[in-house]
């Protein structure tokens, strides 16, 4: 019964790999040898499920209620609550009902936590959410069409949570994150990294959850007006990257990477030197732009406060109108 069972849920996991076969108590195929043999219980028991596998997948509702109940009768010995259960929601699934397809799938993975078909079902709320999270919408009062992303990435978490280090569980998390990253939420996305990261870091995945950290954090970075507090974080996952994984990082040219964040942390610094310049403080600007020829001697934004520093300084009462711009940038950059 228990091998029947899990040949069952093996092939509910599986997409079409059979053909659809005829039931019937003289059911033929072609041997090797070229002779035609009768197909044994077992075969049977395999090709019933595959051609229930088949009308789920192409939601053929009625064909799935005939087979199941088919199986039913013809292999007793592997009816069980469980099957029940999971089947109520392949129907749904097969229906076309994926919201109240995934709550039947919840109500029987904490019913039958122990069941053979688990896995089959938590496979099938990942693709319920992959679809989810790749813009399948739903109708909402019968006219407007809305998106399910908040939906899918609620399910991937919920697998997760199941499926702890089992790969269904690692994918899931990575799904979450790949979907913000690629719906251009860095923050969120970072988030979901790091999380990985202490959760998986090490092997492949906890390789991918440190440069996407590092991805995201270079990212969220909105320009010189803003805090350099993500560049700082990017460049430290960067050379971490780059000392962990030095191959790696020569695919990825990170050395390229690095040198475009340390101009964009010059350029920053040289910004706040032009501030203070516009306001006639030339003993803040000249150290900003110091600043920037010491830490950052190659860069562009250092040969820029050279040049700055032989400008002619302007006036008091055009520092004074700059006054409160630079009292705004001070509490930006604490």
């Amino acid at each position: 019964m228990l091998k029947d069972r899990t040949r069952f849920v093996m092939l509910i996991a599986a997409a079409g790999l059979f053909v659809s076969p005829v039931f019937s108590a003289e059911t033929l195929r072609l041997g090797e040898d070229g002779q035609w043999k009768a197909v044994s219980a077992e075969d049977k028991y395999l090709l019933a499920v595959a051609e229930i596998k088949k009308s789920v997948n192409m939601g053929e509702t009625k064909a799935v209620g005939q087979a199941i109940n088919k199986l039913k009768k013809d292999f007793p010995e592997a009816v069980g609550p469980d099957l029940d259960a999971f089947m109520k929601a392949e129907m749904l699934f097969c229906a076309g009902k994926f919201t109240k397809a995934v709550w039947s799938y919840d109500k029987f993975l904490e019913d039958f936590p122990t069941s053979n078909f688990y896995e089959a079902a938590l496979d099938r709320e990942f693709g319920i959410a992959t679809a989810f999270l790749g813009g399948q919408k739903k109708r909402v009062l019968g006219v407007f069409m809305m998106s399910r992303y908040a939906e899918g990435v609620k399910i991937m978490e919920k697998i997760t949570d199941r499926a702890g280090s089992a790969p269904i569980g690692k994918k899931a998390a990575v799904a979450v994150a790949e979907h913000y990253e690629k719906r251009g939420n860095f923050a969120d996305a970072y988030q979901k990294w790091s999380e990985i990261s202490s959760r998986w870091p090490t092997g492949q995945i906890g390789k991918d959850a440190l440069l996407s950290m590092a991805r995201c954090k270079h990212a969220t970075y909105k320009g010189p007006k803003y805090n350099s507090s993500h560049l700082v974080s990017a460049k430290s996952y960067y050379e971490n990257y780059k000392l962990r994984y030095p191959e790696d990082a020569k695919e990825i040219n990170a050395d390229k990477i690095l040198k475009q964040i340390d101009e964009q942390m010059a350029y920053k610094e040289f910004t706040v030197g032009k501030y203070y310049q516009k306001t006639a403080n030339d003993q803040s600007a000249n150290l900003y732009y110091q600043l920037v020829m010491d830490d950052w001697p190659g860069s562009t934004a250092a040969e820029m406060a050279k040049e700055a520093m032989k400008e002619k300084k302007p006036d008091a009462e055009k520092g004074k109108k700059w006054k409160k711009k630079v009292e705004k940038l001070e509490k930006l950059l604490l």
